[in-house]
C-alpha cells in the first residue's frame, strides 16, 4: 500500500466524526487523493489494518512535543536554508493559506470548473490564478483552455515576477464575482519559469508539444529556459538509490509496469536493483507477460510517478535533479 491508501485505511478507522475532523486539517488535493482512496477500499484483511495502524503509532512515537513554530523561528530557518528570495516567496504563499478567499476556494474545484470561470478573463489574469494553483491542478485548468491561448498564458506565467499588493487586490475583486468573502491578501510571488515548467510537467505530452513548439516561435530563449528546467521521466535516473527506494515504497505495481514501458533498459535496470530479488523478478515478468499498452497510458504513468517524486522532493525525502536546477 501506498500512504495515500493507508491513510484512508486509517481514517476509515477512526469513524466518521473523528475521521470528518482530521480531514478539515487537509488541503483540497489531499481531501481528494484521501477520498478517492477510501471509496475504493473494500475487504482489507484485519492484519492490514493493524498494520496500518501500528505505522501510525510508530510515526507518532517517533514526533518530538517540541514547539518551535514561531513565525520569527519560521522566517528565519526558511531564510537560513533557502536565502531571503526564496524565503520570502514561500512565507508570502503561508500566508495566504489560512483566509477563505476566492483563489483558495479555487482550489476546491475541479479543473474544468475553474477554466468555465476564468476562460473569458484576459491572459493575464488566467496567468496569475494558474500561477496559485498546484502545478497538476494548473494544468488540468489549462488544458481546458482554447488551444490559441495556452502558449501565451505559459509565457505570462515565465515571465512573471511578483504581484503588487494593489494588483493583487483588484484580481480578489475578480474572484469575487464568484465567491462570497472579502479576506484581503497581503502580497505574493508568483509564476517564473519554474511554475511554468511545473505545469507543462503534468501537461499532456502532444499539448505540452504545441504549446513549446509556440513559445519558441515567439520567444526561443525562453522556450530553452523553461525546457531546462522541466523534469521528465528519464530524469529519474539522477536520483540515487535510497531516494528511488523511498519512491517505489509510494507507488503501484501496476503505474510502474505501465511507466517502464516506455522508459529505456537503463532506468529499468535501475528500478529493479532497488527492488528485493523476488520483488524484481514479478516485475521483470509483468514487464515481459503484459501485452501492448497505448502511448497515452504511458504518458499518464510517467507522470503520475512524477507527481508523487516531486510531493517527496517537497517533503525533503529524496533530491531531485537532472535537467533543470536541484529541487528544493
Amino acid at each position: 500500500m501506498d500512504g495515500v491508501q493507508k491513510a484512508a485505511i486509517f481514517l476509515m478507522s477512526l469513524g466518521e466524526d473523528v475521521a470528518s475532523e482530521v480531514m478539515k486539517h487537509l488541503s483540497p488535493k489531499e481531501v481528494q487523493n484521501v477520498g478517492s482512496a477510501m471509496s475504493k477500499v473494500e475487504n482489507v484483511h484485519k492484519d492490514e489494518a493493524e498494520g496500518v495502524l501500528l505505522d501510525f503509532n510508530k510515526a507518532l512515537n517517533d514526533q518530538t512535543a517540541l514547539g518551535v513554530g514561531s513565525p520569527e523561528y519560521v522566517r528565519k530557518v526558511l531564510v537560513k536554508a533557502l536565502g531571503e528570495d526564496k524565503a520570502k516567496s514561500i512565507l508570502d504563499r503561508i500566508s495566504l493559506g489560512g483566509g477563505n478567499n476566492g483563489l483558495e476556494q479555487l482550489k476546491w474545484l475541479d479543473g474544468k470548473t475553474v477554466a468555465e470561470m476564468i476562460r473569458l478573463e484576459h491572459p493575464q489574469i488566467i496567468a496569475l490564478v494558474l500561477g496559485f494553483l498546484e502545478p497538476d491542478h494548473a494544468a488540468t485548468v489549462l488544458s481546458e483552455m482554447p488551444d490559441r491561448v495556452r502558449h501565451d498564458i505559459i509565457m505570462r506565467i515565465a515571465t512573471l515576477d511578483g504581484i503588487q499588493p494593489t494588483a493583487l487586490e483588484e484580481l480578489d475583486k475578480i474572484m469575487e464575482k464568484h465567491f462570497e468573502g472579502k479576506d484581503q491578501y497581503k502580497s505574493s510571488s508568483v509564476g517564473g519559469t519554474q511554475a511554468a515548467a511545473d505545469i507543462l510537467n503534468f501537461i499532456d505530452s502532444s499539448m505540452e508539444s504545441n504549446i513549446m513548439d509556440s513559445i519558441a516561435e515567439v520567444d526561443s530563449e525562453l522556450s530553452e529556459d523553461i525546457s531546462d528546467l522541466m523534469f521528465l521521466f528519464d530524469d529519474l535516473m539522477d536520483v540515487d538509490d535510497r531516494g528511488v527506494q523511498a519512491l517505489l515504497r509510494e507507488i503501484s505495481t501496476d503505474v510502474l509496469v505501465l511507466a517502464l514501458k516506455g522508459a529505456d533498459e537503463g532506468l529499468k535496470e535501475k528500478f529493479l536493483r532497488n527492488l528485493s530479488k523476488r520483488a524484481a523478478e514479478m516485475l521483470q515478468d509483468d514487464l515481459e507477460t503484459s501485452g501492448p499498452v497505448r502511448v497515452s497510458e504511458v504518458e499518464t504513468a510517467q507522470k503520475d510517478i512524477l507527481a508523487v517524486a516531486k510531493r517527496l522532493a517537497d517533503d525533503g525525502t529524496i533530491m531531485l535533479g537532472g535537467s533543470g536546477e536541484e529541487f528544493i
